[in-house]
């Protein structure tokens, strides 16, 4: 098997037909052995039953339904899982991924590219709603990732199938698959997409979803610079505590030999407490740095 298109799915029962339809004629005239794994996130329209028979009709085809609705990084989890594909292309299956675009994600491939992500130059999205949070989004995981892409969030990328085994998925993390795989040393490029209007349906996209983003950005940050030496991040902070701490009560004891008299709790009980919760918070802040040092090896 060459190719496998892996399209999660969720109340999408009047885009399944037009996608297939197209997307089978894309194939067809690229002369590779293919399969398309459609992954069913619980749909609750008529989704997959329209799958169920478009399956018994094409050997090409695969369903996954998952138990409940557990989001598209799951979905897309599962069907990375399931193929067989030495190259892997994702899309979604509402129709804002033009099947169309296939070859030229293929042709960057054939180039020596490892990732060839998409990347929706003109956007037809609501510019409050959707561009401009984009946009920020986008930005931030650039500087974040260390990765150059003008389009991070879009789920319409090729991989070769090696590079998907180094990436684990959880939460929002789909969208960093590149800079996940860079860490690896995958070499990933950008070509230019078609973004159509959705023509039916709602998206499942919105505002809430830029604040999980949001989270998954600092997850990413912290994967990329400390996840092979967690105690340089630990450490640090281990070091500033214990410098604090020891300041503190180094000098509340140099005050207390000079003044036997002095209650020092009554003069500076709360910084003693301050310091005292300094030491301790960077005695955890090592002891955590080296549990994930031995952790890791």
């Amino acid at each position: 098997m060459q190719l496998t298109i892996v399209i999660p799915i969720h109340n999408e029962e009047h885009s399944i037909l037009p996608l297939y339809d197209r997307l089978t004629t894309v194939l067809v005239r690229l002369h590779r052995p293919y399969e398309i794994i459609f992954i069913d996130d619980l749909s609750t329209d008529r989704s997959y039953e329209l799958l169920s028979h478009l399956v018994q009709t094409d050997p090409h085809l695969k369903v996954v339904r998952l138990r409940r609705n557990f989001g598209q990084t799951a979905a897309l989890s599962a069907g990375f899982h399931e193929a067989r594909g030495k190259v892997v292309i994702a899309m979604d299956g509402d129709l804002q991924h033009a099947p169309e675009d296939i070859p030229a994600l293929l042709a960057k491939l054939d180039e020596g590219y490892d990732i060839a992500s998409g990347w929706r130059k003109d956007r037809g999205d609501n510019a409050v709603t959707r561009k401009f949070p984009s946009r920020i989004a986008n930005w931030l995981m650039s500087k974040a990732s260390g990765v150059d892409l003008h389009d991070f969030g879009t789920t319409f990328k090729a991989y070769r199938a090696e590079v998907l085994k180094d990436v684990h998925l959880y939460g929002e993390l789909h969208r960093f698959i590149p800079a996940l795989a860079s860490f690896y040393g995958a070499r990933v490029a950008e070509v230019p997409i078609q973004n159509p209007p959705r023509l039916a349906g709602e998206s499942h996209y919105g505002l809430s979803r830029t604040f999980r983003v949001l989270f998954d950005i600092v997850t990413i940050r912290f994967l990329l610079r400390y996840f092979t030496r967690p105690m340089h991040f630990f450490g640090s902070l281990g070091l500033v505590g214990l410098t604090l701490g020891g300041g503190i009560m180094g000098y509340c004891l140099i005050e207390k030999l000079m003044y036997w008299n002095v209650d020092l709790m009554d003069h500076h009980g709360p910084l003693i407490v301050a310091g005292a919760l300094l030491l301790m918070g960077g005695l955890m802040m090592f002891s955590t740095g080296l549990i994930g040092e031995l952790l890791i090896r």
